[in-house]
């Protein structure tokens, strides 16, 4: 249910990027639902599914093509930019280059687009792996304010995000009103490419998934992560961040939870997480280049990201944005369905 009354509506048209993924699509419906004209930008070429029968105003283009952007960005008061390339693996040059033209030099362009027209709001998204933690704790609870140590180890793309966030304070300081939607790992519906976690979970309800591993991170569902990128467009300050999670989670309780639901028994087999990261740091690679468009799924990084057991602190959005968590369990339920519509599970409960 929409928690934004029909009089509170801003005017006006709402460019989306990224609406053919997973945050994207479930924004994209919220936004719909909550009575916008909404303007979607699309890159040719791409699975683009998610946007398939929806009355929205549909725009091509390249976030690293600035001429584009422009276009796109022309005519809109409002600016949702979730478009990001999302990888965990730490690859080769090309790779490192497109993660960082995609998500730095894109983001620079929308923002670049949205002080030239003038645009009232913009919200982009950011990732959880771009905020600090506490290295002699790192499962102690991280805040807005806890910055990324810049010597240790990241994948590409929690390094690119990290300029991404870098991007919009630049962009706040030239008087551009912009907030940052800290997202954690997504839970939920409409995840047409589908994620990892909707991978993971096909493979799972599929009887596929033959083991998994220790570990833990905060997870946000699909509701959530809508809810806070709204609330941030409504209430967030300029030049702030907002993170924004439902549940933190272990694996194991993840296997639990996806057997509750699916009927299927969890994987016999898990493997002790200092094992699979030395597995990963051999296979990653190997497969990186015999086969870069694999979708791997414990990847060295991820496997890194799991065994900190991080968690979020969501004080901030709570008392400035009055942001309140849901279910992690209901999202996955909404997952399940919609993968078993789509024939992605194949002998699915009946709902």
């Amino acid at each position: 249910m929409s928690s934004v009354s029909p009089g509170s509506r801003p005017a006006g048209k709402v460019l989306l990027t990224g609406a053919s993924g997973h945050l994207g699509a479930n924004l994209m419906h919220r936004l719909l639902d909550d009575g916008h004209e909404v303007r979607v930008l699309l890159r040719p070429g791409s699975n683009n599914s998610a946007v398939d029968g929806v009355a929205v105003e549909r725009v091509y283009g390249d976030l690293r093509d600035a001429q584009a952007v422009d276009s796109a960005v022309r005519g809109c008061q409002r600016i949702f930019h979730t478009a990001a390339k999302v990888s965990t693996i730490y690859g080769n040059a090309k790779h490192k280059r497109e993660i960082y033209d995609c998500n730095v030099l894109g983001t620079r362009n929308i923002l670049t687009a949205a002080k030239k027209f003038e645009v009232e709001r913009t919200v982009v998204t950011g990732s959880f792996s771009a905020v600090g933690y506490d290295h002699h704790n790192p499962s102690h609870p991280a805040t807005e304010e806890m910055r990324i140590y810049p010597f240790e180890r990241m994948m590409p793309y929690e390094a690119s995000k990290t300029f991404v966030e870098l991007e919009c304070l630049a962009a706040a300081n030239r008087g551009l009103n912009v907030s940052i939607a800290t997202s954690c790992a997504i839970l939920g519906p409409h995840d047409y490419k589908p994620s990892r976690m909707g991978r993971a979970l096909c493979d799972f309800a599929n009887g596929k998934l033959h083991a998994y591993i220790e570990g833990g991170f905060e997870f946000v569902s699909a509701h959530d992560i809508v809810e806070g990128h709204i609330l941030t467009m409504q209430k967030g300050r300029r030049g702030e961040k907002y993170v924004f999670a439902s549940e933190f989670m272990t694996l194991p309780e993840i296997m639990a939870m996806w057997e509750r639901i699916t009927g299927t028994p969890r994987p016999r087999f898990k493997v002790p997480v200092q094992l699979m990261g030395a597995v990963a740091e051999v296979l990653s690679p190997i497969l990186s280049f015999v086969a870069p468009d694999f979708p791997q799924r414990l990847t060295p990084g991820a496997v890194r990201l799991l065994q900190l057991h991080r968690h979020a602190d969501l004080t901030k959005a709570k008392t400035e944005l009055g942001y309140q968590p849901t279910s992690v369990e209901r999202a996955c339920r909404e997952a399940y369905e919609f993968f078993a519509r789509r024939g992605a599970i194949r002998t699915p409960l009946a709902a």
